[in-house]
């Protein structure tokens, strides 16, 4: 009997939250084919001195949607508040990437302005992702420290630091930027870091983020 009725209230809930897995995988998918065919067509290509709007609402987009959907939709929110903070802190090992940033700059792609912060900043938050995740692995409840804490929101100001320079030294000080500019940035395939990576990376920021509030509760 108690087999029975656990198997009943157990049962629908795996078809809940695989529906909403899947539908969370094909929205990311979906987003970036978007982001491609917007990127190919040039629609985040702004002229000289306009604001990049068409940038920041791809920006903005997926992260209102997300936290909307984080509020409105229950399953999603029971998906987020028990995905697993360990692959989400090992994904963001791969911002080590951010030297990049660094070498678009040694070729004359980015200036250094909004190359060296970016970089810099990405190379901070995945050099030190592993440690991070480590000391996850070791203890867990180490998820609802105030380090944990910190460094999440490391991670966001990084990424707000690099987004707020590259849209808005270009309108409060055109020339500081020289020849180079952030240009190269709203063209394939690179606007792919600001329209599809750097939402991407916040989310997971504010997944874990509200993960921690859950727990320190």
């Amino acid at each position: 009997m108690e087999s029975t009725v656990i198997s009943r209230v157990d049962q629908p809930r795996v078809p809940a939250v695989s529906g909403i897995g899947t539908f969370v995988a094909a929205s990311f998918l979906a987003w970036l084919g978007i982001i491609f065919v917007l990127g190919a067509r040039g629609a985040f290509v702004a002229p000289r001195g306009v604001p990049p709007l068409v940038l920041l609402i791809g920006l903005l987009a997926p992260l209102s949607l997300f936290l909307l959907a984080y509020w409105t939709i229950r399953p999603l929110r029971e998906l987020i508040l028990t995905a697993d903070l360990r692959l989400i802190v090992g994904i963001q090992a791969w911002r080590w990437a951010g030297f990049g940033f660094l070498a678009l700059y040694s070729y004359g792609v980015l200036p250094g302005i909004f190359a060296w912060p970016a970089g810099l900043g990405d190379m901070a938050i995945g050099v030190t992702a592993p440690l991070v995740l480590s000391k996850l692995l070791r203890r867990p409840n180490f998820a609802a420290s105030k380090s944990f804490v910190a460094w999440n929101l490391s991670g966001i100001l990084d990424l707000t630091v690099a987004v707020s320079i590259g849209a808005l030294v270009p309108l409060l000080a055109p020339n500081l930027y020289g020849a180079v500019s952030t240009a190269p940035m709203t063209q394939l395939p690179l606007v792919l870091v600001p329209t599809y990576l750097v939402p991407t990376f916040l989310i997971l920021h504010l997944t874990a983020l509200f993960q921690a509030r859950r727990l320190g509760r």
